[in-house]
């Protein structure tokens, strides 16, 4: 079975059909699903989900792009909904400076992932670290708070190689996605192709980055079949193994799945 480490079931994009599309996934190969919150509402909508899925555990945080939900009554919350026996880490955390060109918000950004991320360490929970355009803030910012000491994801890895081996040595896992299977993605390829098979994971960030062939619909957890494969294909090595292995680093990261189904 495989297990979907970062997937946002709670989006709107997702109403229509989600009893039905979440019902079907262990015909499909589905066993566990990381639900992600990433701001105040995805949170609640991500906690419920779990309640109503014996397969679907939590992560509670809040994205960088969202920091506006965020306040010391907000954290004090995020920090009693960690200690429920399915919210298996902290996330979506991180920095996006994509977005946000300016200086102030980019400040507030590094405050709320550094307080996030002493959340974990404090809850001893994995964190799933979102960063897009902000490759050396992130590094620093890890360095600077000896994230060596919380385990985590760099979701939906989008950097080189070279960074991908330095979160490795920090003890992270590296999130690959549908990107993997796009033409154009050629450092992603290099990275799935050469980092250890230990250090990866599988995730959607669906309903987004649906690959080939589904790129531009809506994505879901079902589509990792096509990640799997592009990994294998790859790394010439079987889909099993990808499968076999991405699920047991997952479940070494999420500790707390591997407890509640155990």
């Amino acid at each position: 079975m495989i297990f979907e480490s970062h997937a946002h079931y709670d989006d709107k994009r997702f109403d229509a059909d989600r009893e039905e599309l979440l019902s079907s996934m262990p015909e499909h190969g589905i066993g566990t699903i990381i639900n992600v919150g990433s701001d105040l509402e995805g949170v609640k909508k991500t906690l419920a989900l779990t309640e109503q899925y014996g397969f679907i555990y939590g992560a509670a945080g809040i994205h960088p792009s969202d920091i506006s939900d965020l306040n010391e009554e907000v954290y004090e919350w995020l920090k009693e909904k960690c200690r429920l026996p399915k919210v298996a880490a902290i996330g979506e955390i991180g920095l996006d400076y994509y977005w946000d060109k300016e200086e102030e918000v980019r400040r507030s950004q590094r405050y709320w992932f550094c307080r996030q991320m002493e959340l974990a360490r404090e809850m001893g929970l994995p964190v799933i670290i979102h960063s897009r355009d902000a490759a050396e803030d992130t590094l620093k910012l890890m360095k600077g708070i000896h994230c060596e000491q919380i385990p985590g994801v760099i979701h939906c890895f989008s950097y080189s190689p070279e960074l991908a081996e330095e979160y490795i040595k920090m003890g992270y896992y590296i999130g690959i996605g549908g990107v993997v299977t796009f033409n154009n993605a050629k450092k992603l390829k290099e990275t799935a192709a050469k980092i250890p098979l230990a250090r990866i994971l599988l995730e959607t960030d669906c309903p987004y980055l649906s690959p080939e062939p589904e790129r531009g619909k809506r994505n879901s957890s079902r589509n990792l079949v096509y990640v799997a494969q592009e990994i294998a294909r790859l790394r010439g090595i079987s889909y099993q193994e990808v499968v076999d292995a991405t699920r047991e680093n997952a479940q070494r990261l999420f500790a707390k799945v591997n407890f509640h189904h155990a």
